[in-house]
């Protein structure tokens, strides 16, 4: 039977009792109902542990004295040495001087002990060993699950060998079908950022650029044989125009249709010339046909205008060399005896070239001018007239054909220029010297796709005379 609570006062109304008073003279309230205070106060930790109990209630009439100011916390031992862990207070002389049970909690303010089945950093005791652990009926810790051994330890190979591509950034996920990283979401380079192609002789390199947030140029390059069986070298350039709609399709498509015209009528005996006409006339038909597909009408706003590009071309044979092009991308002649000039083979269907042509600005003025890149020609199903640009030419020395787009030729506008930074080597390393041009460019700001592409001309035959 439990005893009734000595109270003071009313639980319910706060008046004053009686002692042995049984009921609230005031309010009626049974003072029975009060439980008693207990004798403990257990806590139970949040891993269901109960820390060491203390002293009954009221053992303690007044909280320990603080220690005086400048003494250590807690209290050196009597070797003077640094006390161990906080929690862990030895038997000893207390901060007040009087002696501190084996079993009593820590003073006020200091940490609390670690408790079983949480790992904290276990410190080391003065004698470099590990401090005894209690014992525990939980794990310090839960382990992942070991990796499967029936699985390869390389997440790269695992997807390559799923068929997938590997993320650029933390080389362990497979990239999805959007473009991001399954492992770290890492949007992936798009492919057409940063391309390079070598066939036979003849190399190109296109790169997005430092400012744009996709690649609009593209390019072909490849070989073939003549009827005579002697080589012959193609290579195509188009710059998309970037206020027309889907201008990296159009860029694209014309490329791809100018390349396969000429793979397929220079080995039928088409004169060069010809057939660089009509392989223009190819990539026009290419990029008219964008303009009717839904994708287009989808996309298309009052103020765009239908898929547009440039393009310039150049054919490498063994005596002859033929440039075709439309727009303002261009075509430059450097001859590996550098004794020799240079020369630029395409004039330009800009704004600025008008200009020049007619006499009313010189060069100089007409490029400063920030309409000097508004083009008058492309390809595209809103073009006034295609006029498609051949030309041939026969050097009389080997050289290297310089192919490339405005992104380029901005930051090497004359052909004394466009020399200067093309390595010596570049008839023997047309890759290696295309990337040069390229990074030529991002060094210069980058501010436009660059897209280049060097076809070796070969040394003329012993004998043969020159046109």
């Amino acid at each position: 039977m439990s005893q009734m609570p000595q109270l003071s006062a009313c639980p319910s109304c706060e008046e004053p009792l009686e002692s042995g008073d049984r009921f609230c003279g005031a309010c009626g309230y049974d003072l029975s109902a009060v439980p008693a205070r207990p004798q403990d106060n257990p806590t139970i930790a949040m891993n269901g542990s109960v820390p060491a109990q203390g002293p009954p209630a009221g053992a303690w009439s007044e909280p320990p004295p603080a220690p005086p100011a400048g003494a250590a916390w807690p209290a050196p031992g009597p070797d003077a040495s640094a006390a161990p862990g906080a929690g862990h207070l030895p038997p000893g002389p207390g901060p007040g001087g009087s002696a501190l049970p084996p079993d009593a909690p820590p003073p006020p303010g200091s940490p609390p002990a670690p408790a079983a089945g949480v790992r904290f950093d276990r410190r080391a005791q003065p004698g470099g060993h590990a401090a005894p652990e209690a014992p525990r009926t939980q794990p310090d810790e839960y382990l992942l699950q070991a990796p499967d051994p029936r699985v390869s330890a390389d997440p790269a190979a695992q997807a390559a060998g799923a068929g997938g591509k590997v993320c650029v950034a933390c080389r362990a996920g497979r990239v999805d079908d959007d473009g991001y990283c399954e492992n770290c979401g890492h949007a992936q380079p798009r492919e057409r950022d940063h391309m390079e192609q070598e066939s036979g002789p003849v190399a190109a390199v296109s790169d997005r650029g430092l400012r744009h947030h996709r690649n609009e140029d593209a390019f072909a390059v490849g070989t073939t044989a003549l009827p005579d069986g002697s080589p012959v070298s193609v290579a195509i350039v188009c710059d998309g125009v970037s206020s027309a709609t889907r201008p990296d399709d159009a860029s694209s498509a014309a490329s791809k249709a100018a390349s396969e015209s000429l793979l397929a009528a220079l080995p039928r005996g088409t004169h060069p010339q010809a057939a660089m006409h009509d392989a223009i006339v190819a990539a026009s038909h290419a990029v008219n046909a964008l303009a009717e597909e839904p994708a287009t009408a989808r996309e298309q706003a009052p103020h765009q205008n239908a898929p547009a590009c440039t393009i310039v071309g150049a054919v490498v044979t063994s005596g002859l060399l033929i440039v075709g092009w439309v727009g303002d991308s261009r075509a430059y002649w450097v001859p590996v005896d550098r004794t020799a000039p240079p020369a630029r083979l395409t004039e330009d269907d800009s704004w600025a070239a008008q200009m020049v042509a007619a006499g009313l600005m010189n060069e100089a003025e007409a490029y400063a001018d920030e309409r000097a890149h508004a083009i008058t020609g492309w390809l595209g199903a809103d073009a006034y007239e295609l006029e498609p640009h051949t030309a041939a030419f026969k050097p009389d020395r080997p050289g290297v054909v310089v192919v490339c787009t405005d992104g380029l030729w901005n930051y090497a506008e004359a052909a004394e220029e466009m020399a200067r930074i093309l390595p010596l080597d570049a008839a023997a390393h047309p890759l290696h010297s295309a990337r040069v041009l390229v990074g030529h460019a991002l060094d210069g700001g980058g501010h436009d796709n660059v897209t280049v592409a060097l076809v070796p001309f070969p040394a003329v035959p012993q004998g043969a005379g020159s046109a």
